[in-house]
């Protein structure tokens, strides 16, 4: 599935993925940015129009939960990422990745860990 979200979405995603379902007032609460409500309620519709939120009905409102996993959307926007910037070489993205942000020893430990794993269950 193919998550597009922009920057505001994926503010209020967050939100659901953290707090799980959430009134239109609690994800308001929990953004990095004061927003109307209007606009916080707007941004749910959308995500519920495209498929990747919906609601149950709570009293007089609505409460609102995620219907794609984070882990999708993610994985999503970096296949986008990567295809769109890196002309879809992963390896240009992690080269990238790692000779422009200074790694601590704990992140580089961690990394080849992850490669060493993806090598021993490509083998099997």
């Amino acid at each position: 599935m193919d998550v597009y979200l922009t920057d505001r979405e994926a503010e209020v995603m967050d939100v659901l993925w953290k707090a799980g379902p959430s009134l239109v007032a609690e994800v308001r609460a929990q953004l990095p940015e004061e927003f109307a409500y209007t606009t916080v309620l707007t941004v749910l519709r959308t995500l519920e129009a495209k498929g990747y939120a919906d609601h149950s009905t709570e009293g007089r409102g609505h409460r609102y939960f995620a219907k794609v996993e984070q882990n999708v959307a993610r994985r999503s926007a970096l296949q986008h990422l990567t295809q769109k910037l890196f002309d879809g070489s992963r390896e240009l993205l992690l080269t990238h990745l790692v000779s422009e942000k200074r790694l601590s020893a704990d992140e580089i430990k961690r990394l080849r860990q992850l490669l060493d794993e993806s090598m021993r269950s490509r083998k099997k």
